[in-house]
């Protein structure tokens, strides 16, 4: 990472407190599944049923919270999602049972896609003349905090216990908590006001929601490398268990290094759009690569999946970018929030849907599935800077009558 810490004292507060917040976050992505089913014993079945109800839950919660931010001040907003999510998940103790499991994570995974999205204007109003370069070095900062939780969550595993559980739970919520506390010496953002027409007009954006719905596709490649490739190694590899971890260490190390540094470069919705394609080729490269891992010597599978892991992980530096500076550059000022909130649609889904596709078509169909995992990586990829087009025609055509407003408010 070009520097440790931002350069203003806003940026460095939203940095510490994202970092407080993964690494409670990694604590629980860890182990938060071995919780329920090896400390509460709720069924895994189950614990995938809830998680999914929750999932869906989160989905409507996002748009509608984004935009309160807009309209009432960001800080407070996002505040109180941080406390929300860490009395949830304070109350994953008192969940023994299947439907105050439901209560807890569905109200949990809510608050933190509420979240999500209100902290999108204070990224806008405090990342300077590039917030999409700030959103991306919140990103190496997040990887660094998720790898760090993980690490405490892995001694939690090893101990087994359901006291050493429970109090991975607390430092988890304390973890939220204190990222909440850290928000209050973060001068407040005063709300930008409406320009008029429809309240909610992320909704009715077409090309913005035509690109969500593109990005949600390639979101999906987030889960290859935390569910189809794990189940890949084992169950159709020679390649070594530990290879696992290698894989996610390889990624994050890359995306750490390197997010800031690719996000530079993506500095407009063009630019976006072309670093969609890219990443389509790199994801269907690195899927290819994964599906000739089968049936060769350990060495020789171990060899491939590092490369492939490597290919992919430069692909999904292309697409976060680019994530960022479309969402960002398309979305308007004044709704910032309900914009980011509807973009983070498309990541919900594949958060959702994403894990059963790559393993009904990579995993239960076996390597023909990896090639279709790919092309439509790939073809999403092609589809994207057309969409991108659209959408900023459709955005500079709304914008002479936003700026003739602005005047006139001013005046």
């Amino acid at each position: 990472m070009p520097r440790l810490m931002p350069d203003t004292g806003p940026q460095r507060v939203l940095a510490t407190s994202n970092f407080v917040y993964t690494v409670g976050s990694g604590l629980y992505l860890t182990a938060g599944v071995l919780y329920f089913t090896e400390a509460v014993h709720l069924p895994a079945s189950r614990v995938g049923l809830g998680l999914g109800i929750a999932g869906l839950v989160a989905l409507a919660l996002g748009v509608a919270v984004g935009h309160l931010a807009d309209r009432y001040g960001a800080r407070g907003v996002y505040a109180a999602t941080l406390v929300v999510q860490a009395l949830a998940t304070a109350g994953f103790v008192l969940a023994d049972s299947f439907w105050p499991f439901v209560l807890a994570v569905t109200v949990a995974a809510g608050a933190k896609a509420a979240g999500t999205a209100a902290r999108s204007p204070l990224i806008r109003h405090y990342g300077g003349d590039r917030p999409q370069e700030f959103r991306a070095y919140l990103r190496a900062v997040t990887n660094v905090g998720i790898s760090l939780g993980a690490v405490g969550a892995g001694l939690v595993v090893q101990v087994g216990t359901l006291t050493a559980y429970q109090l991975m739970v607390i430092g988890n919520a304390i973890a939220f908590v204190v990222s909440a506390a850290l928000l209050i010496s973060l001068p407040p953002v005063t709300p930008l006001a409406a320009t008029g027409g429809p309240r909610w007009t992320a909704l009715r954006d077409r090309p913005y929601l035509l690109l969500t719905a593109l990005d949600g596709i390639m979101a999906i490649q987030f889960k290859v490398l935390t569910v189809a490739i794990p189940l890949w190694l084992v169950g159709a590899t020679t390649a070594p268990h530990w290879l696992i971890s290698g894989t996610m260490l390889t990624g994050t190390v890359i995306v750490v290094a390197f997010q800031v540094r690719a996000s530079r470069n993506v500095d407009s919705p063009t630019a976006g759009g072309n670093a969609y394609r890219r990443a389509g080729v790199a994801f269907l490269v690195s899927c290819s690569l994964i599906s000739l891992s089968a049936g060769i010597p350990a060495w020789a599978a171990a060899a491939l999946l590092l490369t492939a892991v490597v290919i992919h992980t430069v692909g999904e530096l292309w697409h976060s970018a680019a994530g960022f500076e479309v969402s960002f550059a398309l979305a308007p000022p004044h709704a910032t929030g309900q914009y980011l909130g509807v973009f983070g649609l498309g990541a919900g889904l594949a958060e959702a849907l994403g894990p059963a596709l790559l393993i009904s078509l990579c995993i239960t169909w076996g390597r023909p599935g990896w090639y279709v995992v790919g092309a439509l990586f790939a073809l999403t990829g092609l589809a994207a800077p057309l969409a991108v087009r659209w959408a900023q025609r459709h955005h500079r055509a709304g914008q002479p009558q936003t700026d003739s407003m602005e005047q006139a408010q001013a005046a």
